[in-house]
């Protein structure tokens, strides 16, 4: 059957985004020749535009649907469950994942070198490939870890955005099955479903695939990179978390990781797809994007 899937088949999409934790330390220092690619990518570096979703109740989780082919996935995943309104306050968000033109840029400002897995990639599909810098330079980041993640949304006065804020804006308010509708996926929507026999990532620019966009205008919360959030990662947190702005779980192991990458498969983009990965972890098929709450204006002072 197109959708039929067993528990073995669950745990095995779970840890393409869970996985084990690979080496975190900073990269060598660069060849001469790889270093001024890396300067060039960092250099056409461009910020994604920002989308404001407005205040109000949003549909989160997902329900057991018997026939449904994809609600057959919460019969093996309960992080899932159950659906509940949850009220969010008015936030912004970017419209595009973080590319890899920024975080080139976000590590040269911080003095540091890329892992020796993002410079062998790089030198790989410069010198093998012929992938230009400007194509680089619109990837998005991967190989990223969550801590790193978290201080370039800081640098840009951002945060990562809450498990919560990012699934309302993948989903829109009424709990869009994937962020374009009810429509299967195919390849005009979202960047899924690719193997490469030596693990090299295939990804899309970060402001492509515009069919695919959210209701709120998003590229990419389905495919290309799936994306850190700000919460721990909590199993059961669905059942519990507060109706009205639900921060996430106080501690944990994992961090939670939304929408979705390059390998997965159909069910995997999901706008209710819950997974996690050890917060260390530089993975090809993890990037982000960042977020913020508006700057709220102070009422002036009548003076009488």
């Amino acid at each position: 059957m197109r959708h039929s899937r067993t528990w073995l088949a669950t745990a095995l999409s779970l840890l393409v985004i869970i996985g084990s934790p690979q080496d975190v330390t900073a990269g060598a220092k660069s060849s001469p020749e790889l270093a001024r690619h890396l300067a060039g990518i960092a250099t056409l570096a461009q910020a994604s535009p920002i989308v404001t979703v407005p205040a109000g109740p949003f549909l989160l989780g997902s329900k057991r649907v018997d026939d449904d082919p994809y609600g057959n996935w919460t019969q093996f995943d309960n992080t899932e469950l159950p659906q509940h309104r949850v009220w969010l306050d008015r936030y912004e968000i970017d419209r595009d994942e973080v590319s890899l033109g920024e975080y080139l840029a976000f590590l040269q400002q911080q003095k540091l070198h890329p892992s020796d897995e993002l410079q062998k990639l790089i030198w790989h599909v410069i010198t093998i490939h012929s992938v230009s810098d400007q194509t680089l330079s619109r990837w998005p980041a991967l190989y990223v870890t969550w801590t790193e993640a978290k201080d370039l949304c800081a640098a840009k006065h951002k945060r990562l955005p809450t498990e919560a804020e990012w699934e309302k804006a993948a989903r829109g308010p009424d709990g869009g099955l994937f962020p374009w509708g009810k429509a299967d996926p195919d390849q005009t929507l979202a960047m899924f479903g690719q193997h490469h026999m030596h693990e090299i990532p295939i990804l899309a620019a970060v402001d492509s695939h515009d069919a695919g966009k959210s209701p709120y205008g998003l590229h990419h919360t389905a495919g290309n990179v799936a994306e850190w959030v700000q919460d721990w990662f909590g199993f059961d947190y669905y059942a519990y978390m507060p109706e009205r702005n639900p921060p996430g779980p106080t501690s944990g192991r994992y961090k939670s990781v939304r929408g979705g990458s390059w390998k997965s498969n159909q069910i995997m983009l999901r706008t209710a797809t819950r997974g996690g990965s050890a917060p260390d972890q530089r993975s090809p098929a993890i990037g982000f994007r960042c977020a913020q709450s508006p700057v709220q204006e102070e009422t002036p002072t009548v003076v009488k």
